[in-house]
């Protein structure tokens, strides 16, 4: 009895350890990985950027991510501490596709890849990200285009040559009014790299943005309240920051967040390639079918014929084809046919004329 309550308490242990795991698995999805809808986000909104709160921290900017009941809200940009020496964070973006905007969830990894070409500000002009770089294991700050406390930090250089002149707050690539700009053969190559996910600190940080119903953009307008944080999460106190201005008019959307849900686009065209590369396998089976018709009527064909000359037989003409075929046969039956009605002939002949074959024998004996 002992030992079964002992693994009854330890079941409801590992039960309560595994429920904070189920109820946080959501925040997962809300990264937005797979999401596409229909309308494109607003525009960026116009902000400053909250002090690093300390060495090793990198900043990663806000954007506007999407909820299926309320549509878009803003992720307040925050500074992370990177997951391990070495790594740059390289921000997800909205990107046309097919009809819809699918979202490209952001990443950790060895360089800064495509982000779309989107503005996001504060080194990430587009194209690359010009705020700091790692040297050795200690992260240096470009103090030109990023707000840092040099009293505090001392790992700090100046590059003003990098400062991207780009006034654009389109939130989206591709599309009508998105920006153009494509992958350079670097980046394409880096996105083979091996990568990291959001860490556990950026996830819990877009699940508070979301229940902050100021954060959505049907509410503030485009001009989110909460632009910037200086930690994940921390939405109240000295270090938030409010934002300037919208980055473009905000228009609501004519359809509500439920039907502006789309599929993921690219689930959609795979079944769509395959059959053209497949062609040569839907020709077998259609040259298939009519080699498997073609012998069908010619045994049908073969057929019949045997039942034709089966039916002539049935009726008169079987003697008919039978001498065709065996020639020889039938004059012996002709020739045994003869010699039957002489031996039944014989008998009568014996029996009338007992004296006459006396006779004959006589004659015989005389010759």
């Amino acid at each position: 009895m002992k030992l079964q309550r002992a693994v009854g308490f330890l079941a409801l242990g590992l039960l309560l350890l595994a429920i904070p795991a189920v109820l946080t698995s959501p925040s997962a999805a809300q990264i937005g990985i797979g999401i596409s809808v229909r309308i494109g986000p607003p525009a960026l909104p116009v902000y400053e950027q909250p002090i690093c709160p300390g060495a090793g921290f990198l900043w990663t900017p806000g954007y506007w991510a999407w909820d299926d009941d309320e549509g878009y809200y803003w992720v307040p940009g925050t500074w992370v501490e990177a997951p391990e020496p070495g790594f740059l964070w390289t921000p997800g973006y909205w990107g046309w596709n097919n009809g819809v905007y699918a979202w490209n969830g952001g990443y950790w990894g060895p360089h800064v890849g495509f982000y779309g070409g989107i503005n996001y500000g504060f080194g990430y002009g587009g194209n690359g990200f010009y705020g700091g770089e790692w040297r050795g294991g200690a992260f240096f700050y470009n103090t030109a285009v990023v707000n840092v406390n040099t009293t505090v930090i001392r790992n700090v250089y100046v590059n003003r040559t990098v400062i991207v002149n780009n006034e654009s707050h389109v939130a989206f690539n591709g599309g009508e009014g998105g920006v153009s700009v494509r992958p350079t053969p670097e980046q394409e190559q880096w996105a083979h790299e091996r990568h990291v996910p959001p860490v556990a600190a950026q996830v819990k940080h877009v699940n508070e943005a979301r229940q902050n119903r100021d954060n959505f953009a049907r509410v503030n307008g485009g001009k989110p309240a909460i632009a910037a944080t200086a930690r994940p999460g921390e939405f109240k106190g000295p270090g938030v920051v409010r934002a300037k201005a919208a980055g473009a008019p905000y228009h609501a959307p004519a359809m509500s967040p439920k039907e502006a849900r789309a599929p993921a686009p690219k689930p959609a065209n795979r079944p769509a390639a395959p059959p053209s590369k497949s062609n040569p396998k839907p020709s077998n089976p259609r040259e298939n079918a009519p080699r498997e018709n073609a012998p069908r009527p010619s045994e049908n064909r073969a057929k019949p014929a045997p039942r034709e000359e089966n039916a002539r037989p049935a009726s008169a003409p079987r003697p008919e084809s039978r001498p065709a075929a065996k020639p020889s046969p039938a004059p012996r039956q002709e020739h045994e046919a003869a010699p039957k009605p002489e031996r039944q002939a014989a008998p009568p002949r014996q029996a009338a004329p007992p004296k006459k074959e006396a006779a004959p024998k006589e004659e015989h004996k005389g010759r």
